[in-house]
């Protein structure tokens, strides 16, 4: 006999709450059970005035970001969305039934707040419990980037020229902040180096920048030919920071490249991550990336691979030799039974 399911709802009974309801295999509670973000709350205390309306807590706002990573989510309003409908996420939250979850908006309004130094260093917390889990070996490092599409469209191009005329007069004499530059954020204690009051050491290293002081940024002075780049003539309007890439069969599209150092271990734990604008090929970033892993976790690896899209193309050759020879100069060292 065929069955007919009715529709019909009825109240929750008072006795029961979310905590019954969430299975105790649930990926959220291991999460819960196994990082614990109550640091965030001091690395962001600068950012808060002392009087004022309540603000969302900042380890929602971080267990919300570990949300998207998890779950695969671009869109901060399809996250609010999902975690509205997954009783695993109320709970990891800490939001019952009848609250409401955060406005999206105001999520892209804390992120504008804390800036870049303030996901740096909860990356680099993160890679820390790494590292006192003994998750980290550091003897084998591995190098790769991502193409990430951007939320622009490759119509929004127009002159660079243009763009970068109007934006100097609509800005002129104003202070625009510099995330690069921003200082780091109070909770974080860094060590004093021996080198750290040698006055012809800091005056060397103030005239140098890398990719990581630039936070990604191309530099437009470089040039790896008589040819100028698509992105050095026209720039988005709606993205400024994305650039022209290929995507399919020629298919052209806004979009970053995302460059990862990956440990060599079983857990893969990445240390390093930095986003650039597609036109940034892999190997640019390599050495800077490989120097701040090295001080960074105090590794010392004795293998390094690096995984290139372009390694078959005559102009990256420069770019190889060049990796080639200063991982040589600063990790192979001659040792009493030859190269190290």
């Amino acid at each position: 006999m065929m069955g007919i399911k009715e529709r019909e709802f009825r109240p929750l009974s008072s006795n029961l709450s979310l905590e019954e309801l969430v299975p105790k295999d649930n990926f959220y509670r291991c999460l819960e059970e196994l990082l614990d973000l109550s640091f965030v709350r001091e690395l962001v205390a600068d950012r808060y005035a002392a009087i004022g309306r309540t603000s969302i807590d900042p380890v929602v706002f971080f267990r919300l970001q570990l949300v998207m990573f998890f779950e695969d989510i671009r869109s901060e309003r399809q996250l609010i969305e999902i975690a509205a409908d997954r009783l695993g996420i109320r709970w990891y939250l800490g939001y019952d039934l009848h609250e409401s979850l955060p406005n999206h908006s105001s999520l892209t309004r804390i992120r504008e707040r804390y800036g870049l130094e303030v996901f740096r260093a909860f990356f680099e917390r993160i890679v820390e419990i790494c590292f006192e889990a003994g998750l980290v070996r550091g003897e084998e490092l591995f190098f790769d980037s991502t193409k990430v599409k951007a939320n622009a469209d490759i119509n929004s191009l127009a002159s660079r020229f243009l763009v970068d005329t109007y934006l100097s007069g609509l800005f002129e004499g104003s202070s625009i902040p510099d995330g690069s530059e921003a200082e780091p954020p109070a909770g974080i204690e860094l060590e004093t180096l021996p080198t750290s009051e040698d006055e012809a050491l800091i005056a060397t290293n103030t005239g140098k920048s890398d990719w990581i002081s630039w936070a990604g940024r191309q530099d437009r002075s470089f040039s790896s030919g008589p040819r100028k780049r698509t992105s050095d003539l026209r720039v988005s309007t709606t993205d400024p920071d994305a650039t022209p890439m290929l995507m399919g069969e020629g298919e052209a599209k806004l979009g970053y490249q995302t460059h990862y150092v990956v440990d060599g271990g079983n857990a893969r734990i990445v240390l390093a991550a930095l986003v650039t604008p597609y036109e940034v090929s892999e190997n640019r970033p390599m050495l800077d990336l490989l120097w701040r892993s090295c001080f960074r976790w105090r590794i010392w690896p004795h293998h390094v691979t690096a995984v290139s899209e372009e390694t078959s193309c005559v102009r990256s050759a420069h770019h190889i030799q060049r990796l080639t020879y200063g991982l040589h100069q600063r990790l192979f060292r001659p040792g009493p039974d030859g190269p190290q």
